[in-house]
């Protein structure tokens, strides 16, 4: 496979070229010069930029089931959305946790890899209560009447399906850095400012980084509970599910490795930025971040859903059953929201008006 190399400019980010002229490298766009030594690090740097790309060993992602163990495990299926949730033996039909509706139990669970671990369930359906109404607290434009007319529908407490992966990532990362200074003499007002280029480079440990493993359920939402704190899991056991729900995978690990890609990648650069301090403004002009020694899992983390229903629509939450993370989506009062952007433009128009008639008060305007 061909390299191709683009020197970009420090200063501009404008593509730069060697003059022969001047017998150095040149910015058409702002004609900022460098001699072709100091450059040499950069092409390093360049040289050191490789495809983003990663073999994941899932060799050990899940495991077969024994003989027995899905014995005491049903499987229920909702008509409506096609949801698919694992109960035991004593689980009677009840309703989805996703759309409301009814599920009905088909068959034995079967063909699926077993999870490796699970972290079990430290918070009960009455933590999960108590985690909606403090959620509902101090929302200023939540209309008040939604705190009396809800009314939970259901709350299930649901393993729901993860894959994980573990892996080091090494990176390569320039930025574009600039520091000024500003100083006056009788006549005129004068700034400088001094471009940096910016290199880092190093490792990062990545484990268990959790991608979603159900399609039903949006990956942003179980995202918005994270973390789970791995320190709880422990191998797999069917014990575990008594008394709560259990998702199964819908969602494969090969389709589930661009996204873990993506968080590692995004967790590196992020990292990286935060060591680049001192400066005004700190732009990335390249970044080479590549994956070895990937390991996926497959586990099932605790997630308690709540269905509440308010002037004829349904609200949903999730609230992370390790940690009591709380999220979802409420109404927001039409009304209050008016005027409270009228209060802020009324705010922001006396505080200009205060500010122009101080200026010319005191002779400035």
């Amino acid at each position: 496979m061909s390299n191709l190399l683009e020197y970009k400019c420090p200063c501009c980010g404008g593509a730069i070229s060697f003059d022969s002229t001047l017998q150095k490298m040149k910015c058409p766009y702002c004609d900022t010069e460098f001699d072709v030594e100091t450059l040499q690090n950069y092409d390093q740097v360049l040289n050191n930029t490789a495809e983003e790309t990663m073999h994941w060993d899932s060799s050990n992602a899940g495991s077969e089931w024994s003989v027995g163990e899905q014995e005491n495990m049903r499987v229920y299926v909702c008509n409506s959305c096609g949801g698919t949730i694992i109960g035991d033996l004593n689980t009677a039909a009840t309703s989805c946790p996703y759309c409301g509706n009814p599920v009905v139990m088909t068959n034995m669970l079967a063909g699926n890899l077993k999870p490796d671990y699970i972290i079990p369930f430290r918070l009960n359906k009455e933590a999960a209560i108590q985690g909606l109404k403090k959620h509902l607290t101090g929302k200023r434009l939540l209309p008040k009447i939604f705190k009396d007319e809800n009314h939970i529908n259901e709350i299930k407490g649901m393993y729901v399906p993860f894959w994980l992966f573990s892996t080091d990532a090494n990176a390569n990362i320039n930025y574009a850095a600039t520091k000024s200074r500003t100083w006056s003499d009788r006549n005129y007002i004068y700034t400088e400012t001094s471009h940096y280029s910016v290199y880092r480079a190093g490792s990062l440990s990545f484990d268990s980084v959790p991608v979603d493993g159900s399609a039903k359920i949006a990956d942003n939402l179980m995202q918005s509970i994270e973390p789970f704190n791995m320190s709880d899991a422990v191998d797999f056991q069917t014990a575990y599910l008594a008394g709560y729900f259990a998702d199964k995978y819908d969602v494969d690990l090969d389709a589930c490795i661009d996204i873990a890609n993506e968080r590692i990648k995004r967790s590196t650069e992020t990292a990286f930025a935060s060591t680049v301090v001192g400066y005004e403004s700190v732009l990335p002009q390249s970044s080479s971040v590549n994956f070895s020694n990937g390991i996926a899992k497959y586990a099932l983390y605790p997630v308690w859903f709540l269905n509440t229903t308010w002037n004829g629509q349904q609200y949903s939450f999730a609230m992370n059953g390790q940690t009591g993370k709380f999220v979802g989506d409420l109404p927001v009062d039409k009304g209050k929201a008016t005027w409270m952007t009228f209060l802020i433009g009324l705010i922001s128009s006396a505080a200009i008006f205060g500010i122009a008639w101080a200026l010319k008060y005191f002779g400035i305007l």
